[in-house]
């Protein structure tokens, strides 16, 4: 058998496993009989099997290059790099449709085999629900946009005859950077993740799953799909920088508000989801976090690949789009009914005690990422509803964007350093003025300070006082746990606070996470400051830009085997002494006849030379160079691999005190007794703060 006859096999017989285990998992829910959830949950394991059968298959066909797949002539060519094959598997919609079936496939085989003798009242609910979500993207996997259709032509009597092309057309330049091929990997992973949660979730509301017992199941698998969304997000911000030449790194493109949005809403869950395991409160606002995150993350898929909004990450227009609205529309529909079923089985246990507490800190957390979220999605489709009103496209750029969501984003970072050290009920005025007294204070003098040194834009000079109060409050957290272990341990700080994060890696891994995001915003409050000069620069011209003096030393072209390019010499000098040489260039891809940028980048945590060859200008033919000087880019990239990291420390499991609770009297008398000592010490290691 062929292999487009295998992949293409495989994803039918995953399609049919799919309705049998869809189908048998509604009938083992209703009669619970073991033999039939067995054989369910088989059926489920199977379709991942298959789907990663036609995954290989496909990979197999584009590293052989076989010409003869009408999509792999589409995306990839003889002299395309073998490092670039694997972003032509996802370049296109038949592949990248694959893909998701694929990791999502991967996520669904680990619940069904990790839960496979755990939670039998459960997992069957579970089983159903994933099924009916993989049957979807298998019906476009095998009826709607399948990558193993052949090239075919009409040979006598009318005969089709299957024809194989001597090359293809090639990999779209702009994803031929190292970045594209673990980019959607990641971003995917994340949008496919919050599949197990939304399934979980569902589940437990349809068996009235008693308890919070759901959330414990899932806080892992939603930290996983929120680690993969963060991390995919940054990747491609970054692969916006250094690939598409324009200076920046985010736009409020559609594609990039898609992948934000499930993101905002993931992000208040895993806030808002404590207070229903430490009170029982929030559980209405927790199922519909959970619901509108999956919704969100099949929407965002419907506006990459529908054509419905313009956007350089989006695929072609095609009709596939009214499948995705389809199935959002089931998806919704099924949430409603079960949520209006059960809506009494999840009355709150408790309510707000008070406005100044931990409780109200997350609510205002949810309610402000929900108005972030609706904000951009209003902005998002805006274009899409006044052409259905008005009949005319009015597009809404990114000063509407920036307007609405920065002091969104700045209440944010406020409610980041305050909310973890409010205290659950009820928050004193004694212990508001030891917790925020400092860190304000500092806060406040630094934001001073920059004032005294020329800053004078509003927005950055709170982004520098709350980010300085949000920093020092962690420090402060760090220090208070570390001092009460040193005082159990004889340790020193150091020592001691790397032994505090491991005893309650969740609330100690999420500080780390809230200050990856205060570098975040800090590398963000740089845009207000960026320069950019454009000139026409033949060889020996110059160009000044900040500290920087530009010399276009030489220029040249060259052939290479899958494209020819035409390269500026850059020399960079400051203080009259050599920096780096810079080295910009413009490919042209002679396979599909289109051209791509490398853009030049000098970074340094105060500021990003970014230079770019523009081409030559149409009046002189000479080269054309673009320089931006874009300030504190660097600290984006720093605070999203420290929020990486933050996340991965929440996933590690506790570790717990091996050694004895040593005397402490006469060793830190400000503790107090042993008995006050053991309750800090609780404090510091409680699995819910």
């Amino acid at each position: 058998m062929s292999l487009d006859l295998f992949g293409s096999f495989a994803l039918l017989l995953a399609f049919l496993c799919g309705i049998y285990a869809f189908v048998i998992g509604i009938a083992a829910i209703r009669t619970r009989k073991p033999l039939l959830i067995k054989s369910a949950r088989h059926a489920g394991m199977a379709v991942c099997v298959l789907i990663w059968l036609g995954f290989a298959s496909l990979a197999y066909l584009f590293f052989t290059d076989n010409f003869a797949m009408a999509y792999v002539v589409a995306h990839s060519n003889r002299t395309l790099e073998t490092f670039f094959k694997f972003p032509a598997i996802w370049a296109g919609q038949e592949g990248s449709l694959l893909f998701w079936s694929f990791l999502l496939s991967i996520y669904v085989f680990s619940a069904l085999f990790t839960y496979r003798h755990k939670h039998p009242e459960l997992m069957p609910y579970v089983g159903v629900v994933l099924a009916g979500v993989q049957l979807f993207f298998l019906t476009l996997n095998n009826f709607i946009a399948s990558p193993f259709q052949v090239l075919g032509a009409a040979g006598p009597a009318g005969v089709m005859h299957y024809i194989a092309r001597a090359d293809g057309q090639g990999l779209n330049p702009l994803l031929q950077y190292p970045e594209m091929i673990i980019h959607p990997p990641v971003l995917y992973s994340g949008y496919t993740g919050f599949s197990i949660p939304f399934a979980f979730a569902l589940a437990a509301l349809l068996g009235r799953y008693p308890g919070e017992k759901w959330i414990h199941l899932t806080r892992r698998w939603t930290m996983i799909a929120w680690g993969f969304q963060s991390a995919g997000i940054l990747l491609g911000a970054h692969w916006a920088y250094a690939v598409l030449g324009w200076g920046g790194y985010w736009s409020w493109d559609p594609v990039e508000n898609a992948s934000l949005m499930p993101w905002l809403t993931g992000t208040a869950f895993l806030h808002s989801v404590m207070m229903q395991e430490k009170r029982g409160m929030m559980r209405v606002w927790n199922i519909w976090l959970v619901f509108t995150t999956f919704l969100l993350t099949i929407f965002g898929t419907f506006l990459t690949r529908s054509g419905v909004v313009s956007s350089v990450h989006a695929f072609a227009e095609s009709k596939i789009g009214p499948w995705f609205l389809g199935f959002i529309g089931v998806a919704l529909a099924v949430c409603v009914v079960s949520f209006l079923r059960n809506r009494d089985y999840l009355r709150s246990d408790n309510v707000l005690d008070s406005l100044v507490s931990r409780e109200s800190s997350f609510l205002f957390n949810n309610l402000i990422l929900l108005v972030a979220c609706v904000a951009v999605l209003s902005g998002t489709l805006f274009p899409v509803l006044s052409e259905w009103v008005r009949g005319t496209k009015i597009s809404v750029g990114a000063p509407f964007f920036n307007k609405i969501n920065l002091p969104i984003g700045l209440f944010l970072l406020f409610l980041t350093g305050v909310g973890p050290l409010l205290a659950w009920r009820k928050t004193s005025m004694e212990s508001l003025r030891r917790n925020f007294g400092i860190p304000l204070a500092i806060g406040i003098v630094a934001a001073a300070v920059g004032m005294l040194l020329g800053l004078r834009e509003f927005y950055v000079t709170t982004c520098l006082l709350l980010s300085v109060f949000v920093t020092m409050t962690i420090l402060t957290e760090f220090y208070r746990g570390a001092r009460v272990i040193a005082a159990r341990t004889g340790a020193n700080l150091l020592s001691s606070a790397g032994q505090l994060t491991l005893r309650n890696t969740r609330r100690y891994g999420g500080y780390v996470v809230h200050f990856g995001m205060v570098l975040i915003f800090i590398g963000v409050s740089g845009t207000a400051f960026n320069q950019n000069k454009e000139m026409e620069m033949p060889v020996g011209a110059q160009m000044d830009i900040g500290p920087y003096h530009l010399t276009h030393q030489t220029f040249d072209s060259t052939q290479q085997t899958n494209y020819s390019t035409e390269r500026a010499t850059i020399a960079v000098d400051r203080n009259n002494q050599q920096v780096i040489m810079l080295y910009p260039e413009r490919r042209f891809y002679p396979s599909n006849q289109e051209s791509g940028t490398m853009v030049a980048i000098y970074s340094t945590l105060k500021q990003d030379l970014y230079v770019v060859y523009a081409g030559r200008s149409p009046d002189t033919n000479q080269p054309v160079i673009h320089a931006y000087l874009n300030p504190l880019v660097k600290w984006i990239w720093l605070g999203g691999a420290i929020v990486v990291l933050g996340t991965l420390l929440a996933l590690v499991p506790n570790q717990q005190p091996v050694l004895a609770l040593r005397a402490v009297e006469g060793r830190v008398p400000a503790m107090g007794s042993p008995a006050t000592a053991q309750l800090s010490m609780q404090r510091y290691e409680s699995p819910h703060e």
